[in-house]
């Protein structure tokens, strides 16, 4: 960055850089351009939520996908999405006037444009559409189309269908009713997450700054984001399926990422205004210092949500879009935005202290006060560092381990409150109703063969251990299908085991397997193929990242190994909680006894992201410090000092807005507020406080090594937050009598 030279006070040149000038040089054109394109955005980004899907976990190019096309198009009512429960109360479904009554609902509805493959227990005779009690039985039918269609043609058909019906009552459930249900739930509660976050990280701002006015800033940053990203992916809607999921993460990150790299600018402005510094002459040496910290920790963040990108299923690739689109937003607007708004608010920056209500005539700390408990807490974990090292460590791996019990599964019905609609049907099936409707597997049969062909493969799938009953095959030409249920649960081990048995059977003609267990098989297959990828592109990325901010080895590598031990509490917590059913009456949720395949690695890639994020503040300031005196100790303590109040108010914040979020009613949604919330909360209040000071006084100085090739490489591209950096200086004695021995 080219910088000129500019009047400060004695002894201390102070220098305005060139991207100083650029924001600030007419600071009101630039808010009056953001406010504009924030309106379009606002137009641009209506209605996004209802061109978004619900689904999006399964491979495309699986094999259990290309089947369930292709029985879709050939044989559309062995792939029934619209399921009506007929409930004849006290009477039996065999009763003549209640037969009749859903023979002519079942007629009615094969009549609906947009509805095909209708078929019901009355038509069939099917005893697994029929329930063990006889009260209830099922009319199944395929609407067609996309997700929108098909929802579109849902929210017209189901209030006719849906209430009393003479002798019955029908209650409408299945996959497209869940997929519909679920969208206009997540769409209602993220509006009420919006309206507890807001008003609560309002407060908090002001605790944090005391200034309503420096309160604000975060908050107009986090609204340009969100509604900027709102924006585009509206746009990516017009290209590829976008998950209705991804809109959460959106709302949580934009205001959270706001919020952290706003506290940092303001934070810093603040400083450079204490010490006396001019206005412009503030926003050059903020820029400079936490400007680039801030510009790092953006790209820490986009790198380990673009991991994400690795993997086929939609579902993981939409929260890249989002993630990277609101992380990018965020970063420009607190780096273009903020230091314009900051240039014209100037020392008014720190007006209506609404702190002055609660102080009753106290004076509020010197500067040169604030942050001695951190730096005192810092001195104790450094004289005491194996026994923190150790300690942290063995209590992070204990709270991990009922991780090591992790079951995987699919996002069904359950996720929704038990109250739905579309849940109750499908508990109703599955507690009342023989063979688990729906939950079977489906083998697509494509080539020409015989019936005596077709007989023989079928008396081979029904010798398998895990075959309940095998149904078929029905013939359209060139192809055909058979039915498959399994003994047991739908997507239980002995059904998966059986997806890969049906693979292996032999056959005169071409096979493909699909069904819920198929799909859970191949979208686990995806991601344990696809996970070694991601790992190493987010480990190669943020060690080249945090090796250009510090300039060390060392430090890289004890950052990809921290961050990730902080995750280790979240991932046991939601083993502990979500799969075996812990706190589910105090949470309101139904466990399903899994967890959903993708969202592991969902949960791992923002987590280890938003740690990198307040991992890159505390590093940036030890850095700075230690290119000033050359001290080790003193660096880590001043770094605590100066952030570890910052990291913390920011973590406590965005733990707000993803607790907000965690109220969703739909349980995957409530996984990754609340799991998020914990990992964010452990990682500043137990890693970044304890963990990182206690390892890095065991590492000593031996910390800042690298071998010449590498310092003359960070020489020349690396970035410091310090504004002169400088060889380090043999460190003088220590001046801080507490700490200063290992």
């Amino acid at each position: 960055m080219t910088e000129v030279n500019t009047p400060q006070r004695a002894g201390t040149p102070q220098r305005v850089g060139r991207w100083t000038r650029l924001v600030t040089t007419r600071p009101r054109l630039s808010l009056l351009v953001a406010l504009v394109l924030t309106a379009l955005a606002v137009l641009a980004g209506s209605g996004v939520a209802d061109r978004l899907g619900a689904g999006g976990w399964e491979d495309p190019a699986a094999e259990s996908t290309y089947a369930t096309k292709a029985l879709e198009r050939e044989f559309p009512g062995s792939q029934p999405n619209l399921l009506l429960l007929v409930d004849a109360g006290d009477a039996s479904v065999d009763d003549p006037a209640v037969a009749a009554r859903a023979e002519r609902l079942a007629e009615r509805l094969a009549h609906e444009k947009g509805v095909t493959g209708v078929g019901s227990y009355w038509q069939s005779g099917t005893p697994a559409l029929r329930a063990e009690d006889g009260h209830e039985a099922l009319i199944a039918a395929r609407i067609t189309g996309d997700e929108k269609t098909a929802g579109e043609t849902l929210e017209r058909i189901a209030p006719h269908y849906r209430g009393a019906h003479g002798p019955v009552e029908v209650t409408v459930g299945g996959p497209v009713a869940v997929r519909h249900e679920m969208q206009t739930v997540i769409q209602e509660d993220l509006t009420r997450a919006e309206l507890i976050a807001l008003p609560v990280t309002l407060v908090l701002l002001v605790m944090v700054f005391g200034s309503a006015v420096a309160a604000l800033l975060p908050l107009g940053i986090g609204i340009v984001a969100i509604l900027g990203t709102n924006a585009i992916l509206r746009g990516l809607t017009e290209l590829t399926d976008v998950s209705v999921f991804a809109i959460n993460l959106t709302t949580a990150l934009g205001l959270g990422l706001a919020v952290d790299y706003a506290l940092f600018i303001v934070r810093r402005f603040r400083e450079e205004l204490s010490t006396g510094a001019e206005p412009l002459t503030a926003i050059g040496t903020t820029l400079r210092t936490a400007g680039r910290t801030v510009l790092f920790s953006a790209l820490t963040v986009a790198v380990s949500l673009a991991a994400m990108l690795v993997f086929p299923q939609y579902f993981l690739r939409s929260f890249a879009y989002a993630g990277i689109a609101v992380v990018l937003l965020a970063a420009a607007a607190a780096l273009i935005l903020l230091p314009a708004a900051l240039i014209l608010l100037g020392h008014r920056v720190n007006s209506l202290d609404l702190r002055r209500v609660f102080r009753r005539g106290h004076r509020p700390k010197p500067a040169e006060e604030e942050g001695r408990a951190w730096a005192r807490s810092a001195s104790l974990v450094m004289r005491r560092a194996p026994f923190f090292a150790l300690g942290t460590t063995a209590v992070l791996v204990l709270l991990g381990l009922p991780f090591l019990g992790v079951k995987f599964g699919t996002a069904d019905d359950r996720q929704l409150p038990s109250t739905s609609e579309s849940h109750v049907v499908q508990q109703h099936i599955r507690e009342g109703f023989p063979g688990s409707p729906g939950g079977g597997l489906e083998v697509l049969a494509e080539g020409r063969a015989t019936e005596a062909q077709y007989g023989a493969y079928k008396e081979r799938i029904a010798g398998l251990p895990e075959v309940q009953r095998v149904d078929g095959p029905l013939v359209k030409g060139d192809s055909a299908y058979f039915t498959v249920l399994p003994k047991g649960e739908a997507v239980d081990d002995p059904a998966q085991r059986l997806v890969g048995d049906l693979r292996e059977v032999r056959a005169p003609f071409d096979t493909k397997v699909t069904g819920t267990a198929a799909v859970l098989v191949d979208s686990k297959d995806a991601i344990g193929e696809r996970l070694p990828l991601a790992a190493v592109f987010i480990t190669i990325v943020t060690l080249l990242l945090v090796f250009l901010l510090t300039g060390s080895v060392l430090i890289p590598i004890q950052a990809v190994v921290l961050n990730a031990l902080s995750l280790t509490a979240m991932f046991g917590a939601v083993v502990w909680i979500f799969q075996d059913g812990h706190l589910s009456g105090l949470l309101g949720f139904t466990s399903p006894g899994s967890i959903e395949t993708t969202l592991p690695v969902l949960m791992f890639c923002v987590a280890f992201g938003l740690s990198m994020d307040y991992g890159v503040f505390l590093l940036s300031r030890i850095k700075e410090e230690y290119d000033r005196t050359g001290d080790h100790d003193q660096a880590v303590r001043h770094g605590l000092r100066r952030t570890g109040g910052l990291i913390t108010a920011a973590a406590v914040i965005l733990a707000v807005v993803m607790v907000a979020i965690g109220t969703s009613r739909v349980t995957n949604t409530k996984m990754l507020g609340l799991g998020i919330a914990l990992a964010v909360l452990m990682d500043a209040m137990i890693v970044r406080s304890l963990l990182v000071p206690a390892v890095m006084r065991l590492t000593g100085r031996a910390t800042w090594w690298a071998p010449g090739p590498l310092r003359r490489f960070h020489a020349r591209f690396g970035l410091s937050e310090a504004e002169q950096p400088e060889p380090a200086r043999t460190p003088e004695p220590a001046r801080d009598k507490v700490g200063s021995r290992g």
